[in-house]
């Protein structure tokens, strides 16, 4: 055989197995229920004849208040618009099913003691810090913060926020929302503790949305992620020759870990970078422990920072 087809056929096969992060398993006969209630539905649609038993079947919705107050909510004109919008937006929700079904699967393969939660749709006017809400048995969706990035009624959100208010974002935000129920963080200042915990929440996203790429996953742009992937050792020599791995500097967080437009390096790169490039970092890291360790997630959550950092024999490429 032509010596330059064997060393394309090894060099495909190398670049095939460093691609295979996250093993495939099947769940196609694991049984999981979504149950999904339009509750924005019922709500714009109520009048002051229907409200009473509308607050009766979900008062954990309704704060005491007189009911002219939630009539005049159901009329407010801004309100109405983006329960129309996200009508439009998601139709009959039947694509978002299939998806949550998936994720659920997985989540039961992952977790056994995961049970289904009751999903219910509403809109929040815009409440872009609780767009996705767990709470055990409930599963709270704000569709009017996943009406299209472009949309007009994010014009006063900068673009790294905005950008993620895509429908296709939603269930992303649904598995790190659940996520959280599984992952007991690392109280250290310690900034290694802080990257590696945020990688092993990436990899858990991983393991329960293993069609989605990478990109999605951390809500960054191809752009960004193409970024990043091309300046990883950049970022690492930057991190090594600055000491910042076991710093316990508290600005760190908001440099490298927090929300915001780029990450601050405080030299050239930072408006070229995307913003947590701390939590893409830790990512890399806990996928090459995995990829070198024969750990399950669960044991990946028991393990701490200074051992998967000492084992995941990481080495950025270049």
């Amino acid at each position: 055989m032509n010596r330059l087809l064997i060393l394309a056929i090894v060099l495909l096969f190398s670049v095939s197995c460093k691609k295979e992060i996250v093993k495939n398993v099947d769940v196609s006969n694991i049984k999981v229920t979504v149950s999904v209630t339009r509750f924005e539905q019922k709500f714009y649609e109520a009048d002051k004849t229907t409200l009473s038993s509308l607050i009766n079947e979900f008062p954990y919705l309704f704060p005491v208040q007189n009911d002219s107050i939630w009539l005049n909510k159901i009329k407010d004109k801004e309100e109405r618009e983006l329960y129309k919008k996200s009508q439009e937006v998601f139709g009959d929700f039947e694509n978002e099913k299939m998806q949550i079904e998936d994720l659920f699967k997985h989540l039961k393969y992952e977790h056994s003691n995961f049970e289904s939660p009751k999903i219910i749709t509403l809109i929040t006017n815009l409440d872009y810090q609780n767009k996705i809400v767990y709470a055990d048995s409930l599963l709270f969706v704000s569709l009017d913060m996943y009406l299209g990035k472009n949309s007009e009624v994010y014009q006063d959100f900068p673009v790294y926020l905005s950008q993620n208010f895509d429908k296709s974002q939603l269930v992303v935000d649904m598995a790190k929302a659940i996520s959280n129920h599984y992952f007991v963080e690392n109280k250290s200042r310690q900034f290694l503790d802080m990257v590696i915990g945020s990688g092993k929440q990436m990899y858990m996203i991983d393991s329960y949305l293993p069609s989605f790429s990478d990109a999605h996953k951390i809500g960054y742009s191809e752009a960004e992620y193409e970024w990043a992937m091309a300046n990883e050792s950049q970022i690492w020599k930057y991190f090594i020759e600055n000491k910042v791995l076991y710093s316990t500097d508290s600005g760190l967080y908001d440099r490298f870990m927090a929300e915001g437009p780029f990450s601050k390096f405080y030299i050239d790169i930072d408006k070229e970078s995307p913003g947590r490039i701390g939590v893409w970092l830790g990512w890399q890291i806990v996928r090459s422990y995995m990829n070198n360790n024969d750990v399950t997630l669960q044991q990946l959550l028991r393990t701490d920072a200074e051992e998967i950092f000492k084992n995941s024999k990481y080495k950025p490429k270049k």
